[in-house]
């Protein structure tokens, strides 16, 4: 979905202008270009894409790049920590996992855009879409089966290069939260509980109410604890042919056990395409092979499949309730229209299916990001 917003873009370029001046000392004749939002651009956040241009030392130089700015207006998360996301990318940029390269973040000065941003590097190459999802539509729909089978398990050999960094040795100690729970699992319950909360403003939601429970009930034990991406999805890889050239979107980042990825992935796979009554493309692996493959590169087993989808389907849910709100706030849904959907969506008509729940009510909608 598109921003509803628009900025005066030759002013931007003007600002922008001037303060990469500030922070590329040694550059000279610096020149913006082609600035332009990406028609992708979402809710969740604002991106800007341009050319820049400068010289140093006499010599021309140029670098496509891209800008995140933290968004200011309806938030979909209690919290938002876009330096976050800049020091993980900046973190894993001396492992082996493939993230865009990232040059300045500007958290104290908000006279450019209003708020928090990072400048990265853009990185060439396509992204499996959500809006329509992949399964319905896009370049994977015409791609050969084989590619797409490499598409699937290069975005599970992605994710265990992530958990198979030792976390705490490279960097990312400090997102283990003991205070609100002895593993990552609870910390992350904990978590997803509150913004329940903060999200239904007091109002029942049947469907994640009745999965909170069970998650609550029948959470494993002793779970191990590495880097968890948190949006861990081919949908925020760019592809380079069928080869992972990036890894993308780090707001989710967390530690806990590698299965709360491999359950997210699965669980939104699953909702791109039996979640909107669509088969999936020849050639995706089957979630058994899938979870062998992964086994197979990272060195954990998956042992609670059926759990960590469950969990999935439940944060998805919880946020699922905060974009119907944020919809009705930009007038793209009227109010009694959006409650319906924050009860029954393709999100939460899965999570149901899922645990054998009665069916959300009648009001039906799907999701696209």
């Amino acid at each position: 979905m598109p921003t509803p917003w628009e900025r005066d873009l030759d002013d931007t370029r003007t600002k922008l202008t001037g303060w990469l001046a500030t922070v590329m000392p040694e550059a000279s004749e610096i020149a913006v270009a082609n600035l332009a939002a990406p028609s992708t651009s979402g809710f969740s956040n604002e991106t800007l894409l341009f050319d820049l241009t400068w010289k140093e030392a006499g010599e021309p130089r140029q670098r496509a790049m891209v800008i995140r700015i933290q968004p200011t207006g309806f938030q979909v998360f209690p919290s938002y920590d876009l330096g976050l996301q800049f020091r993980t990318m900046k973190l894993l940029a001396a492992t082996d996992v493939p993230v865009p390269e990232v040059y300045w973040l500007e958290e104290a000065n908000t006279d450019l855009f209003g708020a928090p941003f990072y400048v990265m590097g853009q990185v060439k190459g396509r992204v499996p879409p959500d809006n329509p999802p992949y399964h319905q539509a896009g370049w994977l729909t015409e791609a050969a089966p084989n590619e797409r089978a490499a598409i699937w398990f290069g975005g599970f050999e992605a994710m265990a290069k992530v958990h198979r960094l030792d976390h705490r040795s490279a960097g990312f100690a400090f997102l283990e939260a003991p205070e609100l729970g002895a593993t990552g699992l609870d910390e992350q319950i904990a978590r997803y509980e509150k913004y329940l909360e903060w999200a239904a403003r007091g109002k029942p939601q049947p469907t994640t109410e009745a999965a909170l429970a069970w998650v609550k009930e029948n959470r494993p034990r002793d779970e191990p604890r590495c880097l968890v991406w948190g949006d861990a999805r081919i949908g925020n890889i760019i592809f380079d042919g069928t080869k992972p050239a990036a890894v993308i979107d780090w707001e989710m980042v967390c530690t806990g056990s590698p299965e709360m990825d491999v359950g997210w992935a699965i669980f939104l796979d699953r909702h791109h395409s039996e979640g909107i009554n669509t088969p999936r493309l020849e050639g995706f692996p089957s979630y058994e092979e899938t979870i062998a493959h992964y086994e197979k590169h990272s060195g954990h087993t998956v042992a609670h499949p059926h759990y960590y989808q469950v969990f999935a389907g439940f944060r998805f849910a919880v946020i699922m309730i905060r974009i119907a709100q944020q919809l009705v706030e930009y007038g793209i849904m009227n109010r009694e229209t959006g409650e319906g959907f924050e009860l029954n969506n393709t999100v939460t008509q899965l999570l149901a299916k899922l645990l054998d729940l009665p069916a959300p009510g009648a009001t039906t909608g799907s999701f696209s990001a």
